[in-house]
């Protein structure tokens, strides 16, 4: 059974969005779905978030998938570089890494971003990545996406007028990342 992980941003939940939705097909499928909530903004820190994942880190072997958005990414880095084996696949969507020079992000994200990774290790931990990001994404500018795709040696999935991939900017649904997750199913 493939284990999935859905992981929010600053400011996020785990019913806003197209979280939901992506759940319920990939339930459909067979899959084991998680959506855990992480404390954001109040305490919202890497430390704070990682206690939270103890309660899921049993879930993630060679049949794992993890998804990511906004912070996610760059928090699912952070679990990369410390596994003991791999997992099958990650989904990066409006992800990053460093600071964003947006304060309200910033000052809440310091702690996840303000590092330097250790790229071989993440890459050896997950077979895939996939990149997606927005033509205008208005939090994260889109040579961020390119340092990460950059890092990770992939290429971005570049989706036109998707804004942060949120429900703000429509996406309640997201067709074309289920159509990639299947693929890896």
């Amino acid at each position: 059974m493939t284990n999935i992980i859905i992981i929010h941003g600053a400011y996020g939940h785990p019913n806003e969005n197209w979280f939901p939705w992506l759940k319920s097909e990939l339930e459909k499928l067979g899959c084991r779905v998680f959506i855990p909530k992480f404390p954001t903004p109040e305490n919202q820190s890497l430390k704070n978030w990682l206690k939270v994942f103890e309660n899921y880190k049993q879930y993630l072997n060679e049949n794992s998938i993890v998804v990511g958005h906004s912070l996610g990414p760059v928090f699912l880095l952070n679990i990369l570089e410390k596994l003991d084996k791999p997992i099958k696949a990650a989904f990066f969507v409006s992800g990053f890494v460093g600071l964003l020079g947006n304060p309200n992000f910033d000052n809440i994200n310091k702690t996840f971003v303000d590092k330097n990774f250790d790229w071989q290790k993440i890459k050896q931990n997950c077979k895939k990545f996939y990149i997606f990001h927005s033509d205008n994404d208005p939090y994260v500018p889109l040579e961020k996406a390119k340092e990460l795709a950059k890092n990770l040696d992939v290429d971005i999935i570049l989706v036109k007028n998707a804004g942060h991939f949120n429900e703000k900017a429509g996406y309640t649904k997201f067709e074309l990342l289920l159509k990639k997750i299947k693929n890896e199913l």
